[in-house]
């Protein structure tokens, strides 16, 4: 699997060390790209736009992530497609009963060309089907995970997330223009305040034109790994006027 404004100041945050949360993320999201390429070397049934039902299990990653599991009962389901240019995925996570290959497939069939495949009991948000022991840890694991299956069947033009490299210090060696204030630190942060609700910050870099940098902040409400999410460019390489 190849494989986001200011905050009120927290009274309760948690040390990396504390919490066992990875010294660096690159480790993490290194358990989603043993083997880019994996998506685009596998044989497809058809390479002109169409979905299909993939034969992986994107749940499988969930056994190496730090405090995070498959709820029981939940399966998740990637449908991809290709075209000349490259290729997509959305995966769903939906009850075990309903996800014969016969449910799955007519999800396709009812599809109009500009929809992405929906079938019938599927959980609005695909992370409503993860569960985790509820440390700090595993917040930012979800994090990861949710961006990173988001990403799961892309390559080529649709490539997205892929691109981002995790930072913990601005990149050397590039001119950068703020369109936000500029950080204290770049270390990862996952805070919980008061009312339970854990907040996820960190920074990435887009190594693919135009490169930039971006702040990562994620919202949990309480008892629950379905966040909000956002995406915030702060920085963009190159120097003003270029």
């Amino acid at each position: 699997m190849v494989l986001p404004m200011a905050e009120a100041q927290p009274k309760e945050t948690a040390s990396e060390d504390d919490e066992n949360i990875p010294d660096s993320l690159d480790a993490l999201g290194d358990l989603f790209r043993v083997g880019d390429d994996l998506d685009e070397n596998l044989p497809a049934p058809n390479t002109d736009g169409r979905w299909y039902v993939s034969t992986l299990d994107p749940s499988e990653v969930l056994t190496k992530l730090p405090g995070l599991w498959l709820a029981p009962g939940i399966r998740l389901v990637t449908y991809l497609r290709q075209d000349k240019e490259g290729g997509m995925g959305m995966t769903v996570a939906l009850p075990s009963l309903l996800s014969t290959t016969e449910r799955l497939e007519s999800a396709i069939e009812a599809l109009a060309p500009d929809q992405m495949p929906n079938p019938m009991g599927s959980l609005p948000n695909l992370m409503g089907g993860i569960e985790g022991d509820g440390s700090l840890a595993s917040f930012l694991s979800a994090s990861i995970f949710m961006r990173e299956i988001r990403e799961f069947g892309r390559f080529g033009r649709y490539t997205r997330w892929t691109y981002h490299r995790f930072v913990d210090a601005v990149p050397a060696k590039l001119p950068w223009q703020w369109r936000a204030k500029m950080p204290e630190d770049f270390l990862p942060k996952v805070v919980l305040r008061p009312d339970s609700e854990v907040i996820v910050e960190f920074y990435t870099c887009r190594v693919q034109k135009p490169i930039a940098l971006f702040r990562h902040l994620d919202r949990y409400p309480p008892n629950s790994y379905a966040a909000t999410h956002q995406d915030q460019v702060i920085a963009v390489a190159g120097a003003p006027g270029a």
